[in-house]
């Protein structure tokens, strides 16, 4: 049932709509603020243990952006020409930038200073912990730095209500037992969920129900209007 939810409901692109943040609301802010060109600070370093979306804000980051902007899923895939215009360039697992990677890394945030642009970066570990060398890891440590927290098991129900009523629907809080009980738990499968049965809902002309999840989940589809 997992992996027929999964098949059911494909990721929707990395937006700052469809983050749930929980703990994570001032970093978001901030990302936000980049994205439109509305911060003084040159870079943002996300850090963080695994699945607690660095690398969702990133890519949120760089589809907001008002200026053109770039994603480089890790240091090696940072582009050969620097921008001479202001942009925002996204660099995620900074961490593992050899010392090629860290020398571009460094003239880049160069660059970006020197042309009013925004580098937002992700790292497992905060700057001081990095193993980079010293003034790469100064720069990335000179702007603002956020851990970004996953949610806990505790915290998905208000968020995913939350989320429900960001997106203009309401979902009971037995439709969320019974989607955290049965499917997957992590947070971009569950948000990939509830938009999918935002849309189920919408064409069927129902509200979400208990009854309605399961067949959806067993793939009973279409659902038919009463």
């Amino acid at each position: 049932m997992e992996q027929l939810v999964f098949e059911l409901a494909p990721a929707e692109p990395p937006s700052f709509a469809n983050f749930v943040e929980g703990r994570n609301r001032e970093a978001v802010a901030r990302l936000v603020a980049a994205a439109r060109g509305e911060t003084p600070e040159t870079s943002i370093l996300l850090w963080g243990g695994p699945g607690g979306g660095r690398s969702h804000l990133l890519r949120a980051a760089v589809a907001a952006s008002v200026h053109p902007a770039t994603y480089a899923a890790t240091p090696a895939e940072l582009p050969a020409d620097l921008p001479d215009d202001p942009c925002l360039c996204a660099v995620d697992d900074v961490d593992l930038a050899d010392a090629a990677s860290q020398g571009r890394l460094f003239t880049l945030f160069n660059r970006l200073a020197a042309t009013g642009g925004r580098l937002v970066a992700a790292a497992s570990a905060p700057p001081a912990r990095l193993a980079l060398r010293d003034d790469l890891r100064t720069r990335l440590g000179s702007g603002l730095v956020y851990e970004i927290e996953p949610l806990s098991d505790a915290d998905k129900p208000e968020a995913l209500a939350r989320y429900a009523r960001g997106r203009g629907f309401r979902l009971g809080d037995d439709v969320i037992a019974y989607l955290l009980a049965h499917g997957r738990r992590d947070m971009p499968t569950l948000v990939a969920v509830l938009a999918a049965l935002d849309r189920q809902s919408l064409a069927a002309k129902r509200a979400i129900t208990v009854a309605m999840l399961r067949q959806w989940m067993q793939h009973d589809l279409p659902w038919t209007a009463e």
